[in-house]
């Protein structure tokens, strides 16, 4: 399955979550390390809801984006 992902930069590293999947979360000195760093708390994520007998969230968003002429 693939997630929409969203990436923050902040004043010293980046973030990033998925919509789809509330809760799973992770930062990174660089877009490449949160991307890698949040493979993997997806994966460690997942298996947490699969132990606790929850379904796994289906992907849903979509991305867009608005312009603006300020």
């Amino acid at each position: 399955m693939d997630y929409l992902v969203i990436i923050e930069k902040n004043d010293h590293n980046y973030s990033a979550f998925m919509p789809d999947v509330p809760g799973c979360v992770a930062t990174g000195a660089t877009t490449d390390e949160v991307l890698k760093n949040l493979k993997i708390a997806l994966a460690l994520h997942l298996q947490g809801l699969k132990e606790d007998g929850l379904p796994i969230p289906e992907p849903a968003a979509q991305h867009g984006y608005v312009s603006t002429s300020v």
